[in-house]
């Protein structure tokens, strides 16, 4: 290992810009479908033995040794968004004639621009490396704020963050519980880089025994919360549940040649008899932009949806919301969820929140569409964003917290209290993605929101995975990728824990620190050594 390490920290030139994208490629197996997070240690071992090259040159001033070091964190992350983001644009051929030029920008461009925050994350280690455990520190600090911050800046995108590579079952992901996803992320980077110590040496003991007390207490709590744990909830209740997954090729879907047809196939799915040994639903669910039509401007459609529900039975369903602005002015249009009885009648509604850039908005809108640029879902002016979302209260008084699609990656579109919501709701098309790894990674996401929050979640998609999955992500029941049905299952409601998102902020900011300092620490030593 020592050896393999002090040829790498030699490698120059292109050799070490191949092997720093290499490195970052090979991490993203670590993501859903393959989930080998094993394939972390690989890629954050070889990045610490690459920044000991791009760091260790005495000769160098500090600005250059800056740079070095954020041109390796940059290929690095370039490397692991080109591999783990490449099936973007599988949603650009749906359309092929209209966005086929964008697949680049998708392909390369947008992980070039994540990978910026890569490159943070290898510069701000730089400024405290040191040549033991302390590095392992520092980078562990650094990617855990680079990843807050790409979680949360202009309007944020944390998909595969690092921390999901800890996560891939039940048993390993109960930690985000009480960290958060960006606490367990800034653990697990220095768990993944901890066998680089065995490449230099100077404190491998301690950076080791850490390691392994980190990932002996990420397990251990997973298994004594699955088995050991004292119930969450102090009263259960349930309701019968039907998720339908109609599996509508998204290019059908843009056609709008057949939008009869498609409203159609989910009534014929909603109306199926129960499943075999399960009770008629309570609640039918129907994906994101489900209905392909303005329901508001087609009462019949309402009439429709009132004639199949059964007596007591609700329909929650995906469709866009017009609202009128009137004096000539083009309405407003949302990505919504609405809630209809037996009766065809709207109950309530929620909208989205947090839209999906240059899918449903363009930023920078005047300056881009002179280039051409569109967003993919065409309307006059894009989607429009909810100041506010609400939950959706059954006439059982159960109620859910909505999140539409992308909003599932956020772990703070969740409030601490779920607004007094029982469950999480998340409605979504993956049709965009095809049979990529996307759907897999969106799911992971989303089952992840359910065990921050200590809650059930119902998932349901029209192309992508449907499933129930209870409050400590274990999959009660689903439906896979392209396949096309009803699932009929129960949901079991609890009250919600007192964890809340404001411990997981506090928390991920107590390791922060504590990683900075240990690396701070480890630093002045190593400079008072070099002196």
């Amino acid at each position: 290992m020592e050896r393999l390490a002090g040829r790498i920290l030699l490698l120059g030139g292109w050799r070490r810009a191949g092997l720093a994208l290499f490195a970052g490629a090979i991490g993203a197996l670590a993501m859903p479908p393959f989930g080998v997070f094993a394939a972390m240690f690989v890629s954050f071992t070889l990045l610490v033995w690459l920044l000991d090259g791009s760091t260790g040159n005495p000769e160098r001033s500090g600005t250059l040794n800056l740079r070095a070091a954020f041109v390796t964190g940059w290929l690095f992350g370039l490397g692991y968004f080109v591999a783990g983001l490449w099936w973007l644009g599988n949603a650009l051929l749906v359309d092929a004639s209209g966005f086929a030029w964008a697949i680049p920008l998708a392909v390369l461009g947008l992980p070039a621009m994540l990978a910026i925050f890569y490159g943070f994350a290898a510069m701000l280690a730089r400024l405290v490396w040191s040549d033991g455990m302390g590095r392992i520190a520092a980078l562990a600090f650094g990617f855990g704020l680079a990843e807050w911050l790409r979680g949360t800046l202009a309007t944020g995108f944390p998909w595969n963050a690092i921390g999901y590579a800890a996560m891939p079952v039940p048993l390993m992901m109960q930690s985000s519980y009480v960290l958060g996803l960006f606490g367990v992320t800034a653990l697990s980077v220095f768990v993944f880089a901890a066998p680089a110590l065995l490449g230099t040496r100077r404190g491998l003991v301690p950076g080791l025994l850490i390691a392994v007390l980190l990932s002996a207490a990420h397990l251990g709590y997973g298994g004594w919360r699955l088995s050991f744990a004292p119930p969450d909830t102090t009263e259960q209740r349930q309701i019968s549940v039907r998720l339908v997954q109609p599996a509508i090729d998204q290019a059908q879907k843009m056609e709008n040649s057949d939008r009869v047809g498609i409203f159609e196939k989910h009534l014929t799915l909603t109306s199926a008899p129960p499943a075999e040994g399960q009770k008629r639903p309570d609640v039918i669910v129907w994906p994101e932009t489900s209905v392909p039509f303005i329901l508001t401007e087609n009462p019949d459609a309402l009439v429709r949806i009132g004639d199949v529900l059964q007596d007591g039975q609700v329909l929650i369903t995906g469709a866009v919301r017009a609202e009128e602005r009137g004096a000539g002015l083009p309405p407003l249009y949302y990505n919504s969820i609405y809630m209809i009885d037996d009766k065809g009648q709207i109950l309530s509604a929620s909208d989205k929140v947090h839209l999906t850039p240059f899918g449903e908005y363009v930023p920078f809108e005047d300056v881009l569409r002179r280039f051409g640029v569109e967003e993919l879902i065409s309307l006059p002016g894009g989607f429009s964003p909810a100041a506010s979302r609400s939950p959706l209260t059954l006439p059982s008084g159960i109620s859910f917290y909505p999140l539409i699609c992308y909003e599932a990656i956020f772990p703070g579109e969740i409030p601490p209290d779920l607004a007094g919501a029982n469950a999480i709701l998340n409605i979504t098309n993956d049709a965009w993605f095809g049979a990529t790894p996307g759907p897999y990674q969106h799911f992971l996401q989303s089952r992840l929101r359910a065990v921050e929050r200590g809650v059930p979640l119902l998932r349901d998609a029209n192309n992508g995975i449907s499933a129930v999955i209870d409050a400590h992500g274990e999959v009660v029941d689903g439906l896979s990728l392209n396949a096309s049905g009803a699932l009929d299952t129960t949901l079991s409601i609890g009250s919600v824990p007192k964890w809340n998102n404001f411990d997981h902020n506090l928390n991920f900011w107590l390791i922060l620190g504590s990683l900075g300092f240990v690396a701070f620490i480890s630093s002045l030593g190593f400079i008072r050594r070099m002196n």
